[in-house]
């Protein structure tokens, strides 16, 4: 064997391991960014907290607009499960299940109080859903609000207007809300003939009217101006810490990162704050949904059990909140250059186009003008997503459209005191943030002015001039059920009430010209009313009047129903007072009894027919008849209104007893305008909190500048103020571009629905709140600065 026999081959050369794939690269470069993110120590782990804690905020108030589908459902199954069944013709007779019922519904202190008054047909009376025990006579069960009312202290006129014991509370499922006042009293002697109807059950089911064009419109516009803040918000918070990341990602080029891999880092790093996000927003909202009852915002609270997010929704706020973090800092990383060596340096200041921030506004009106107009007449479909879309592109556009209006202003100033200086060279350097921080703002405030703008021009549409004069009477009481001696005493209770000066009381009946009619034929009818010359007075113009005189009352301005009534007021005449059942009371009317013309009574209603004194007609004979009473009060007596309802409630529980107003809202109109400042109340409060966690966190990154101003001997009343106008400057050109752009989607949106622009200064209350709004959340950030400007910051590892 030979020497080169027996030596070994040489080894080979090992291979080169394969780089990985473009995914695995990713995940990877994802992942590490996930790491420096939850252990970058101390300041990471407040970095990324700030930015969890301004997506939280958002997304807690998204999981609460996604609750409100399945919050509307509830509201609804729960007033239909209550909905009463009324007992048929064929069936009214009485059952062991039927029940009598009156409505006996009031109002306390501006407070909606809805009663029922109920007596049981048989043994085993249906109840109502959430009721344990039918009421017996006298007692009643309450809702857990109305019972905490009535125990409260100042609350005895409520208390002696239900004097009933309470034995039992009503159940969720009997009523719309925590807050709501309602009961269910027990009687022994309600009949059908003091106004009660009977019913067999609960549970009708009844269509909801449909949502007008006009209200489909403007329901449309209030979700897109509550929901965009928070999507830009959401965005702007996961951009929190922008500085010290970048600083952070050069050190990565040092040691051979390219370009590519230090934006998924930075990527994987706005995911993992936009997941924790996640999760405390979902603890935000289950924590703060078990306070939901609790709270009232605008007389409107809701069950907890009944704040469920739609499915749907939840998944799609689930995978856009990350999906949004991962593109934001994408898009934001293009226009930063990072190098090795710790140097991080902005690309070549070309700066900011202005051509692409108008084309989405110009965008966004163009398609609501290619949508079209509005008929308020016809019951069409309204297409609510081109109405959607284009306003959202208008609001973002707004949004975009700041950033370069700051730089461009920013750059021309010049000159002024220290802090101004400062500030102004602070906006120069690095304008970003601070427009960033108030975008919100600014789209709030923009949207705002634009439903402002569209409520008051179909305000006419929706609120109805009643002709009701509350400078003659302020309330007025109707009862068809009091009736003889009862119905003149009941005038006189009114009178006698406390706070009372002027009570237009009236017994009014009909009367008829006697004779026998074909079946198809209407006997001569009017209405005959018996009161005191002061009241005639204030029905009709009469000039004289004594206790015994009589009237004919011609309704002003028509010649047919006045000679309608003259067939049927003959002087000198027999006439037959009383319709339906029971025998009609004949009475002559005196021969020398003058024409007069008849006037409007304070709710608005003409007056004619036959008039009466009480001293010519005794009214407690009058068959049929039924008391009116408008009253008049003194508006500086204490409670002066429950008074007067007490005094109504004692006459007769079920009596119709309304306020005079001169304006009537329509109800759908007027839930949408409360949903509104609802929504927009939750959103103001989100602004505040995520401004100043923006503002924390902007301090938080000029630190190390604070501390070496500090250094040299700069006073802290130099840096407030200068924190100040670093706000104040983006704060007022927001407002500026708030103002034109809601303006101009407000003039589009009134075309729209074929309305003019009623008021072109709506806008001035606006402003206001949103700058109120900056001046607080920096007058709350200055703790967090005096805790910064210390010499210690310049402390480094």
């Amino acid at each position: 064997m030979t020497l080169l026999d027996s030596r070994t081959a040489p080894p080979a050369a090992p291979e080169s391991p394969k780089p990985p794939s473009r995914g695995a690269a990713t995940l990877r470069d994802l992942g590490l960014g996930i790491r420096f993110a939850a252990a970058g120590g101390r300041e990471g782990w407040i970095r990324t907290l700030l930015t969890a804690v301004g997506v939280g905020l958002g997304v807690a108030l998204l999981l609460l607009a996604s609750s409100v589908p399945h919050l509307l459902d509830e509201r609804n199954a729960h007033e239909q499960a209550r909905s009463e069944v009324k007992a048929s013709t064929a069936d009214s007779a009485k059952s062991d299940t039927s029940v009598l019922r009156l409505d006996t519904s009031t109002e306390y202190r501006d407070r909606s109080v809805v009663g029922r008054l109920l007596r049981a047909d048989g043994s085993a009376p249906v109840r109502p859903p959430g009721v344990a025990r039918f009421p017996g006579p006298d007692e009643m069960v309450v809702s857990p609000a109305l019972k905490e009312l009535l125990e409260e202290p100042g609350n005895e006129l409520l208390r002696e207007r239900l004097p009933y014991d309470i034995t039992g509370t009503i159940g969720d499922a009997g009523l719309r809300s925590p807050n709501e006042l309602f009961y269910y009293a027990g009687s022994d002697t309600l009949t059908p003939a003091a106004g009660a109807g009977r019913i067999s059950g609960y549970g009708a089911h009844r269509e909801a009217d449909p949502l007008p064009p006009l209200l489909v419109v403007l329901t449309v516009m209030v979700c897109v101006v509550l929901l965009v803040p928070v999507a830009i918000f959401i965005a702007t918070a996961v951009r929190f810490g922008g500085d010290r990341r970048d600083r952070r990602l050069a050190a990565l080029r040092l040691v051979g990162a390219d370009i590519r891999t230090t934006r998924r880092v930075a990527a994987g790093e706005a995911l993992f704050g936009a997941v924790l996000g996640l999760l405390i927003g979902l603890v935000f909202f289950l924590v703060g949904r078990e306070f939901v009852g609790s709270v009232e915002v605008w007389d409107v609270s809701a069950f907890p059990a009944d704040v469920v997010p739609d499915p749907l929704l939840a998944l799609l706020i689930t995978v856009a909140v990350p999906l949004t973090a991962v593109l934001v800092t994408l898009v934001a990383m293009r226009s930063v250059v990072i190098e090795p060596l710790g140097v991080v340096r902005r690309g070549k200041n070309r700066g900011r186009r202005l051509w692409w921030r108008l084309l989405m506004p110009v965008a966004g009106l163009a398609l609501l003008g290619l949508t079209g107009r509005v008929d308020e007449y016809a019951y069409e479909p309204v297409k609510p997503f081109p109405i959607a879309g284009g306003a959202v592109l208008v609001l973002v556009g707004l949004a975009l459209l700041l950033p370069w209006l700051v730089e461009a202003c920013v750059k021309r100033l010049r000159g002024g005191p220290v802090p101004w200086q400062l500030a102004v060279r602070r906006l120069q350097l690095s304008s970003g943030a601070a427009s960033r921080a108030v975008s919100g703002v600014t789209v709030a405030v923009a949207g705002a002015i634009a439903l402002q703008m569209l409520f008051a021009a179909m305000n006419a549409d929706f609120n109805r001039a009643t002709g009701q004069d509350p400078t003659r009477a302020q309330f007025a009481g109707y009862s068809e059920h009091v009736t003889g001696d009862a119905a003149t005493s009941a005038i006189e209770r009114f009178r006698a009430t406390k706070g009372v000066e002027v009570v237009i009381g009236s017994v009014q009946a009909y009367a008829s010209k006697p004779g026998v009619y074909a079946d198809d034929d209407i006997p001569p009818t009017t209405s005959m009313t018996v009161g005191t010359c002061d009241t005639l007075r204030e029905l009709a113009r009469i000039t004289s009047c004594e206790d015994g005189d009589t009237f004919v009352v011609h309704p002003p301005g028509d010649k047919d129903m006045s000679a309608w009534v003259d067939r049927t007021a003959r002087k000198g005449k027999v006439v037959e007072v009383g319709t339906g059942e029971g025998e009609p009371l004949r009475w002559t009317l005196p021969a020398d009894s003058p024409t007069v013309q008849g006037r409007k009574d304070p709710m608005g209603d003409p007056h004619y027919g036959i008039m009466a004194t009480t001293g010519a007609v005794d009214a407690s004979t009058l068959p049929g008849a039924q008391i009116t009473a408008q009253i008049r009060v003194d508006r500086s007596v204490p409670d002066v209104a429950e008074h007067v309802r007490n005094t109504a409630a004692r006459i007769d529980p079920g009596m119709r007893f309304v306020t005079l107003d001169s304006v009537e809202r329509d109800r759908q109109y007027d839930s949408i305008q409360t949903g509104l400042k609802v929504g927009a109340s939750v959103v103001l409060l989100l602004i505040a909190a995520s401004m100043l966690v923006s503002q924390v966190e902007q301090l938080r990154e000029r630190k190390r500048l604070l501390s070496v101003l500090v250094a040299f001997g700069t006073r802290r009343t130099t840096m407030g103020w200068s924190v100040l106008w670093q706000t104040a400057v983006p704060v007022f050109l927001g407002l500026v571009v708030a103002v034109a752009g809601g303006l101009g989607l407000g003039a589009v949106l009134a075309w729209m629905i074929a309305k003019s622009v009623s008021d072109w200064w709506l806008f001035l209350p606006l402003t206001g709140v949103g700058a109120g709004l900056i001046l607080l959340v920096t007058a709350a950030s200055m703790p967090s600065l005096w805790r910064l400007m210390r010499p210690d910051g310049l402390r480094t590892e």
